[in-house]
């Protein structure tokens, strides 16, 4: 994709990497070999096949242009990857390669596997956050501030009380991912139309076993049941939203007249040098809406016509990953946020006398 100046505060080079042609590729041989062990196991193609696939896979790199000539023609990588594939196998092997298999089994587990590690990067990341306004509570919770609600103030609290509205949110959705990542770290195998036929009534256990070797879960193929998917594009909106909320609270809290909070660094004006403007805090409730729109289109993902949709399908890869490239850039302003970030008493709150 082309840079622009907009990467500065929408992109995230860490999130971007697991979506990349070199990802997906490396993912999609780890399905191959595996496969093919799995199936050896299974005693579903000789075990010199499997060997030679295996062999194949660690040594193969595709041309990257016959692939993206390939996914323009087809729809998807899947044909032109397992065809490359095969004749670097060669015969007599390269017939077992792929066996019993369709593009969206190699498509689709390799696309978990590299949600595996998104999954466990964006983990500990909200870890951190909490951890930063752990400390910012601890440092700054007894400072007296005016609570405002419905923009108007109302009675008085402290950090503390904001900074729990801040972080208790956060601390549910580590919660909720440890809940779905059970549901969505499961290995896809279904072969043409997703009940595993053609493999001498052994597909379930090549699913169990291929699972194994990938360190995933086993389960039922779900090549059109994407709810897990929309599942994980509900969470990464949810945790957007939530950095968004502190953001929009951020932004109003360090306007003059409430100078509740100061930004240590916060962005310039070309015509008026006086002022400091919340910067990070916009961009993430920017970054909320966003996310917040994106998910209603994930979720239209969800409508696969019969035993699979080319369209939906489409539709899910165009969306999730720039939901997680989002998220991953709302974390990263969040915690340069929070580390400028002080709270300034409110001098209208008469404090007890001390004794």
């Amino acid at each position: 994709m082309t840079a622009t100046l907009l990467d500065a505060i929408a992109s995230d080079a860490t999130i971007e990497a697991f979506f990349s042609e070199d990802r997906e590729i490396e993912a999609m041989l780890a399905f191959e070999a595996a496969l093919a062990g799995a199936e050896a196991e299974a005693r579903i193609i000789p075990p010199e096949a499997a060997a030679a696939i295996e062999a194949a896979c660690h040594s193969f790199r595709p041309p990257l242009d016959a692939l993206r000539a390939g996914m323009a023609k087809d729809g998807v990588v899947g044909p032109s990857f397992v065809a490359l594939l095969r004749k670097a196998v060669a015969e007599p092997h390269g017939k077992w390669l792929h066996f019993g298999a369709t593009s969206q089994d190699v498509v689709d587990t390799g696309l978990v596997l590299r949600l595996k590690a998104l999954v466990a990067e964006l983990d500990a990341r909200l870890a951190g956050m909490i951890e930063a306004l752990e400390h910012l509570k601890t440092a700054h919770g007894e400072t007296a501030l005016m609570a405002q609600t419905r923009m108007q103030r109302a009675l008085p609290f402290t950090a503390a009380d904001k900074l729990d509205t801040w972080l208790r949110p956060l601390q549910r959705d580590r919660v909720r991912l440890a809940e779905i990542t059970p549901r969505l770290l499961i290995v896809q195998f279904g072969g043409p139309v997703g009940n595993r036929s053609g493999l001498d009534g052994k597909g379930d256990l090549i699913a169990e076993r291929l699972a194994a070797r990938l360190g995933l879960g086993a389960a039922p193929a779900w090549h059109t049941a994407r709810d897990s998917i929309a599942e994980l594009g509900g969470w990464l909106s949810l945790v957007s939203g939530t950095l968004g909320k502190i953001g929009a609270d951020v932004a109003l809290m360090a306007q003059n007249e409430i100078a509740a909070v100061r930004i240590a660094g916060g962005g310039s004006s070309s015509a008026m040098p006086h002022k400091s403007n919340p910067v990070a805090a916009e961009v993430l409730t920017a970054l909320a809406r966003y996310n917040a729109g994106l998910v209603g289109t994930l979720h239209q993902a969800l409508v696969h016509e019969n035993e699979r949709s080319g369209a939906a399908w489409t539709l899910e890869w165009l969306v999730l990953s720039q939901m997680a490239i989002t998220t991953g850039a709302a974390l990263g302003h969040a915690r340069q946020l929070i580390a400028a970030l002080n709270f300034m008493p409110d001098a209208s709150i008469v404090q007890p006398a001390a004794r």
